[in-house]
């Protein structure tokens, strides 16, 4: 136990089985236009689903081919809409590179128009498809544009083009609480406390909408610039309904809960949502210690890891307080079904018993530790890495599409593979177009029309108004995938 842990740790994910040629990436669980409270049957969720068809026959290889074959001719007024829907890369001014991961890499952006200024993540199409990672990148997408929630990192526009999916979410330039682990930051339990909760918050939020992130970690955990923390990367998490129980093994080694090593080994009955209640626990401690309560590594091999949690005792700082140990105790029970694991079971916790929950949602409790707003807080080795090694730049986008387009127009353009051109095809009509700034001015556009019909009306027409316009703002998860 204990031991130095400051290195990155790999995430582990064993969610899709090996499919043969042919490019089945899943279908999207939801229609685009079932966004965040859009209803399908609306003009705004028609324009915004723009791919709908009926159900595929046939070889599963031959879906998306099939189903492409019975879309309809556009709604009259649809594709002007859809048109002021869309955000492409050259709304975006291009800043500076901050990060990278097994998906992408993330840089500065400020949107032209609003001056607003955002993280892009951006993934190279032809690399997803060489790795199978296409279908996590759809089902972030999938699960993103649903949810809001202060400590959440939002999802605001997803768009592509011919090279790169990407994706533009709320820029948090604290720095993620790994970055800070390996400057030695040491985080007192004050403010460890207050991350338990908001994050609490989030984990609850995300539980109301069936989800399971299933990789809670310092990696995944940014700092704002006053000190809160905000859950990011979605890529996978899965969605799981009523008693269903995921079963797949997906996470980080060391923050994996017993229960998903259990099911890998013998089968198990699945796990579901304390798994990421236990990640939040081994996260805690680790912000307090410096170090991890099991010595368990991504090489580690799982019988190695399951013998641990049977044998091996966690040992707590003496320097903590009692409140704080039996808080962790509650967080790190091998049993999911007595473990902590909803936001009723936190706040019955006498440690917490003092907690202004309101205040915790409004970010009105300051964090003992804020970033330092005069540096940037990451890897600055990432804006060297993008200006030089990067084969293909994001600064150099636009020069070398527009050359691409030119050659591809040409005889001496060599086209790829069949196999390869096919799947970036089904990419292309597959891939998730969102855009949160425009459904917000139509969801505050239908209000006012509401609100200004329901005083024309009368009483009886107010109560029927009011009634359309709950159902139009509500956020529904109408997913379907589990793994």
């Amino acid at each position: 136990m204990g031991g130095n842990h400051s290195h990155k740790p790999q995430c582990l994910t064993r969610m899709r089985k090996v499919r043969g040629p042919g490019c089945d990436f899943p279908p999207r669980a939801a229609p685009l236009g079932q966004g965040p409270g859009i209803p399908p049957s609306t003009t705004l969720g028609r324009a915004l689903r723009g791919t709908a068809c009926c159900p595929a026959r046939g070889p599963r290889h031959g879906h998306f081919a099939q189903r492409r074959q019975c879309v309809p001719d556009p709604v009259p007024g649809v594709a002007l809409l859809l048109r002021q829907l869309l955000v492409n890369f050259d709304h975006f001014q291009i800043l500076r590179a901050i990060g990278k991961g097994s998906f992408g890499k993330v840089c500065i952006v400020q949107k032209r128009d609003t001056k607003k200024m955002y993280a892009m993540k951006y993934m190279n199409k032809q690399k997803c498809i060489e790795r199978d990672e296409v279908r996590n990148v759809f089902r972030e997408l999938q699960i993103m544009q649903g949810l809001e929630h202060p400590f959440l990192v939002n999802l605001w526009y997803s768009f592509q083009d011919e090279e790169d999916m990407f994706m533009v979410v709320d820029l948090l330039l604290g720095g993620d609480l790994r970055y800070h682990l390996q400057q030695n930051v040491h985080f007192t339990e004050g403010t460890v406390k207050l991350y338990i909760c908001e994050l609490a918050l989030a984990l609850e939020y995300l539980q109301r909408y069936h989800i399971i992130h299933r990789d809670i970690k310092p990696d995944n955990i940014l700092l704002d610039e006053h000190g809160h923390v905000h859950i990011t990367d979605f890529n996978i998490a899965t969605v799981v309904k009523g008693a269903e129980r995921a079963s797949s093994m997906a996470g980080t080694k060391p923050y994996m809960a017993p229960e998903v090593f259990q099911v890998y080994m013998d089968g198990g009955p699945g796990y579901s949502y304390p798994v990421d209640w236990w990640s939040l626990g081994v996260t805690a401690y680790e912000l307090l210690r410096g170090w991890r309560p099991y010595e368990i590594h991504s090489a580690t091999p799982m019988d190695e890891i399951l013998n641990m949690f049977k044998v091996e005792r966690v040992h707590y700082s003496s320097t903590w307080c009692k409140g704080m140990v039996a808080l962790l105790r509650k967080l790190l029970t091998k049993d999911p079904e007595s473990r902590l694991s909803s936001l009723r079971d936190i706040q019955s916790v006498p440690y917490l018993a003092d907690m202004n929950w309101d205040a915790v949602f409004e970010k009105a409790l300051m964090p003992g530790f804020v970033p330092n707003k005069g540096r940037l807080n990451c890897d600055p080795t990432f804006e060297l890495e993008e200006m030089i090694l990067e084969s293909k730049p994001l600064h150099k986008k636009k020069k070398r599409l527009a050359k691409n387009r030119s050659r591809d127009s040409t005889k001496d353009s060599c086209p790829l593979n069949g196999h390869l051109q096919q799947c970036l095809e089904t990419v292309r009509k597959e891939f998730i177009i969102f855009n949160r700034e425009k459904l917000r001015r139509q969801q505050g556009q239908g209000s006012q029309l509401l609100d200004t019909d329901s005083r024309a009306g009368g009483q009886a027409q107010s109560k029927l108004q009011d009634g359309c316009n709950n159902n139009l703002l509500t956020t529904t998860c109408t997913r379907g995938c589990s793994s």
